[in-house]
């Protein structure tokens, strides 16, 4: 292990940065952290049910010296609070848990695990979102402001949250209590890993950087009968075609072209047989925006739509289509002007230009957002993290194939130096902010 931390050494020292006595803690103590990324790794567990991740978190903390460690928030959450006299109060947040995929990636640590999930179907499980990387940065990141106690002033609050991908794991620990409980936070910040950027940078964007996400049921009725005689019917099939049609036209022609907006029918399921015409067609949409103002009028025409082919079908009143919006709901991330430019600086004089990549907001979705939704007067940013291998990143880019992304099988973070520079970025990001 001591020649692989030499080696990383060598590799970081060669990108500009500037070399002090941070980075060297911060390789010092690499061994332990990825000790404990393996871990989690071959480890992981599902949203609502990440057990032994918060068990470990809790674990780390205390050993870090936080004295106040809470389990149990809004479920499986930890709450680790660090006073260090007078100044402003920052939270940092991790999440925990994994997702229902068979890990692909070859590699000696790879998951193997399978369990049930709440429908009690045995599922594998893989943390193919690099949530491990973020609780062993997360876990670097709080060694490291501990240990560096007479750098700062204010309050520390390290947050491991569950249940990210399922969307209700901020939601959970902020109703059981975060801001009332615990102190409240000034800043909050987190960080994830990004496979399109390769592992040594950091990517930050101001402004809105991930989508609302809205599930949305949409049961599409008709009158079934024999496929033979399809006028005494009113076909659904037919009819959902139509509406999964007409549902575009609320990004092409009902949303202003400088808005970005995503209306995706994921699945359509109906009927049973070849010649049978069926009651009913089922559909199920992910809806994507970023502004509030977006989001209700793509949620509101999804109803028109429906309803006004349903009409235009000939079908009644009482067979109109039944939309659901699902109560899932994510909103979108959006990184504060003043706190993400200052941390976009730290990193450029930390790192050097050449690693600090100005990132484009994206379509995908992330409960971190609903930390700044519950009080907009407070900085919040979540910045990315490089993780893909330097050298398979750059064969990508000459190549133009694919690499892979998040929620893949194949996607395998190179752990050493995205470990190091998350664990560098968010002690930097935290010093910033807490710094005497």
């Amino acid at each position: 292990m001591r020649l692989l931390v030499t080696s990383l050494a060598a590799m970081l020292v060669a990108m500009p940065a500037c070399a002090d006595s941070l980075r060297n803690a911060v390789l010092a103590d690499l061994p332990y952290v990825q000790s404990l990324y393996i871990e989690l790794h071959k480890a992981p567990e599902l949203s609502f049910h990440e057990t032994r991740s918060s068990a470990r978190m809790a674990e780390e903390l205390k050993k870090a010296g936080f004295t106040e460690v809470t389990t149990g928030v809004g479920g499986h959450g930890v709450v680790g609070v660090l006073r260090n006299g007078e100044g402003p109060t920052l939270l940092i947040r991790a999440d925990m848990d994994a997702l229902p995929v068979k890990e692909q990636t070859g590699l000696p640590y790879a998951s193997t695990v399978t369990t049930k999930d709440d429908s009690g179907a045995q599922v594998p499980v893989m943390h193919a979102c690099g949530h491990d990387i973020h609780m062993s940065a997360w876990v670097g990141a709080a060694r490291r402001l501990a240990a560096l106690k007479d750098q700062w002033k204010g309050t520390l609050v390290m947050v491991a949250q569950p249940a990210e991908e399922r969307g209700g794991g901020a939601k959970a620990m902020l109703d059981d209590g975060l801001y009332a409980r615990f102190p409240k936070p000034d800043h909050v910040i987190a960080l994830h890993v990004n496979a399109g950027l390769p592992a040594g940078s950091v990517g930050v964007h101001s402004g809105f950087a991930m989508a609302n996400v809205d599930s949305v049921d949409v049961t599409v009725r008709g009158i079934g009968g024999h496929g033979a005689y399809p006028q005494t019917t009113r076909d659904p099939v037919v009819l959902a075609a139509h509406i999964v049609t007409a549902l575009q036209t609320l990004v092409s022609r009902n949303t202003d072209p400088s808005e970005p907006a995503v209306v995706t029918v994921g699945s359509i399921h109906g009927g049973t047989k070849h010649n049978i015409i069926p009651d009913t067609v089922k559909l199920q949409l992910t809806v994507r925006s970023y502004t509030d103002e977006v989001r209700e009028n793509l949620l509101s025409g999804i109803k028109r739509v429906a309803e006004g082919e349903a009409i235009a079908f000939g079908l009644p009143q009482d067979l109109l289509p039944v939309v659901e919006v699902k109560d899932e709901y994510t909103p979108a991330v959006f990184n504060t002007e003043a706190q993400s430019a200052r941390l976009a600086g730290v990193f450029k004089a930390r790192f050097g230009e050449n690693r600090v990549v100005e990132t484009q907001p994206v379509m995908g979705g992330e409960d971190f957002a609903r930390y700044y939704r519950a009080d907009r007067s407070l900085e919040s940013t979540l910045f990315w993290l490089g993780a893909v291998k330097r050298a398979t990143w750059e064969e990508a880019q000459k190549s133009g194939k694919p690499l892979p992304s998040l929620h893949s099988p194949f996607f395998a973070p190179d752990p050493q130096p995205t470990l190091a520079t998350g664990i560098e970025a968010m002690t930097a990001a935290a010093l910033s902010v807490l710094g005497r």
